[in-house]
């Protein structure tokens, strides 16, 4: 970086001292990256983006005082020029289409961050957005599928997965194949194998013998 030119200044959000060592020393390693201030919590954060008008803000979701939702819905108003990189333990649908409305362009798994992180930051940097690869493949499952239908619920408390979803899990446990699972709901097959696709992005199954344990241990199947 020249003289002339202006560093990037990021503020660092997270309740652990050690996440933000770690986010600190991997993106003080990019050239004209500096770390210019840390927050424990969304209080702080809101605190330091008055003082300070960060150029980036890199923000846990869960914090204690204040959460990360509430954080950004502030920090937009008061530096709407500051870019919010959400920078989170757990990955939820629900969580990043919020975060996304509240003007974030950014959504990182702690999972991914030596792989994604750094990545992330240089794109916001230059004005575009980031999402973690399991929200791009999802966005991407919205748009040639369409969205989950308004107001339909999952019938498993808890379970981020739709009604149809579910009926697909179950019949598929049942051992009817995706054609014959299509046949029963009166969709195509390539419909279903879509479905069995994202569900088992959602769930983060690695293989198809886990969403038949998740059947079970959910009683959609006699086990």
């Amino acid at each position: 970086m020249n003289a002339t030119q202006k560093a990037y200044r990021v503020l660092v959000v997270d309740d652990h001292d050690v996440v933000r060592r770690g986010i600190r020393s991997l993106l003080e390693s990019q050239p004209g990256v500096e770390v210019c201030c840390e927050a424990t919590n969304g209080t702080e954060a809101v605190e330091q983006v008055k003082k300070v008008k960060p150029d980036l803000i890199v923000l846990d979701l869960s914090m204690p005082d204040m959460n990360g939702l509430d954080a950004a819905r502030s920090i937009r108003q008061i530096s709407p020029d500051t870019e919010i990189l959400i920078f989170s333990m757990h990955f939820s649908e629900e969580i990043a289409r919020e975060v996304l409305r509240l003007g974030a362009r950014g959504y990182v798994l702690k999972s991914d961050a030596n792989t994604e992180l750094v990545a992330a930051v240089q794109r916001l940097r230059q004005g575009k957005p980031f999402f973690t690869s399991r929200l791009a493949a999802s966005m991407a499952d919205i748009f040639v599928n369409g969205p989950a239908e308004p107001g339909v619920e999952s019938p498993l408390p808890g379970s981020p997965l739709t009604s149809r979803e579910v009926e697909i899990v179950q019949l598929l446990a049942e051992g009817k194949s995706n054609k014959e699972t299509a046949a029963v709901l009166g969709v195509s097959t390539r419909t279903v194998e879509s479905h069995r696709n994202h569900i088992m992005r959602k769930m983060n199954f690695a293989s198809f013998s886990e969403l038949i344990r998740f059947a079970v241990r959910n009683n959609l199947v006699e086990p």
